[in-house]
């Protein structure tokens, strides 16, 4: 016997992508429902590339009981106001959204670092799923600290117009064609024109000067993997469709050789180490796309400081940034905790 698995936001970006990894994954549901806004009523999307089509329900009308599992996909709005009645209902939920990730009473899991933190699901019955730049980030880093405790961190981010939505995609394409046809590129999703340009500002700016996603890499890597460790962000917007990339430099307690680093992130789990030492011999976010792992290069001593490594990490936003990781953590409520399924 299997699930019952509601994915809310069905039509949009991270929500196909949380059907086509149900599919792909093969998890174990008897019957997944497709939710989505009243505009979307009715509309088809398909569950990956299964051929299996799913009409969206609408969400105003849609009852979650006797609904195993909602992943949610359709950011902070619906969540507030749909995903504690699904909960109520018994309904797990997993919520993409930045809603309810600092909650002390709710889970923030990337399964391959913290899978323990789930027993705490139970408080409110929802499970927050994190960034898509801490995500992958938390991939890498959870051996290495493992390994030879981290101090401090240092990351800028090379994020992708897809962390924006549709619209950011749709944002990039119609201006690089205005440029091309000689037309003025106009920016309505971003502050400022994001074709063969780079914006130094996602989310909203705090009184500190950081940026919101900024601060969320910072809380949420000290919640998720150790809240002894310094953190410090620099989050971009850069011109790619799909796949966020960062520079991350990170200063140990312990030595740590590069040597050393190699060899544990080659054995981590969700890690695909590809480092080698000539042209072409690292993964670009071209390259990632569609793909669930968090690619790991240039890794390489820091001599400005003691116990320094620098690391290149990349991987799909729209996959372990979000849809997979929902998915797997749902994979890991299931064997923890539901036990539904065979």
């Amino acid at each position: 016997m299997g699930y019952r698995v509601a994915v809310v936001g069905a039509t949009g970006n991270v929500g196909r992508e949380m059907l086509a990894c149900l599919a792909e994954r093969e998890f174990p549901a008897d019957e997944v429902a497709a939710v989505a806004s009243p505009r979307s009523h009715g509309t088809e999307v398909e569950m990956g590339d299964s051929g299996k089509m799913l009409k969206c329900r609408n969400i105003e009308h849609f009852d979650f009981s006797g609904w195993d599992i909602a992943l949610f996909a359709a950011g902070s709005g619906p969540a507030r106001e749909y995903a504690p009645k699904a909960a109520k209902a018994g309904c797990t939920v997993i919520d993409n959204s930045s809603l309810y990730r600092m909650e002390p009473d709710v889970p923030l899991i990337v399964p391959e670092v913290n899978p323990e933190a789930i027993d705490g699901y139970r408080a409110r019955n929802i499970i927050a799923n994190p960034n898509c730049s801490t995500a992958q980030m938390m991939v890498a880093l959870k051996p290495l600290h493992d390994a030879a405790t981290i101090k401090r961190v240092v990351v800028a981010t090379y994020q992708s117009t897809s962390g924006a939505g549709k619209e950011g995609m749709d944002e990039l394409f119609s201006q690089s064609r205005d440029i091309f046809v000689g037309d003025q590129p106009e920016a309505r999703k971003f502050t400022k024109q994001i074709a063969f340009n780079v914006i130094p500002h996602i989310d909203v700016f705090l009184d500190d000067g950081s940026t919101k996603e900024e601060w969320k890499m910072v809380v949420e890597t000290k919640k998720i993997l150790d809240p002894k460790i310094k953190v410090t962000a620099t989050c971009v917007r850069v011109p790619v469709f799909v796949g966020h990339s960062e520079a991350i430099n990170i200063e140990f307690e312990n030595e740590l050789s590069a040597e050393d680093a190699q060899a544990i992130l080659r054995e981590a789990p969700g890690c695909m180490l590809i480092d080698k030492r000539e042209d072409g011999g690292y993964i670009t976010p071209v390259e990632c796309v569609g793909d669930g792992a968090t690619f790991i290069s240039r890794v390489r001593d820091d001599p400005t400081v003691e116990n320094g490594l620098n690391i290149w990490c990349v991987s799909d936003n729209l996959r372990k940034g979000a849809a997979l990781n929902a998915v797997q953590i749902a994979e890991l409520l299931g064997r923890k905790h539901l036990q539904k399924a065979a």
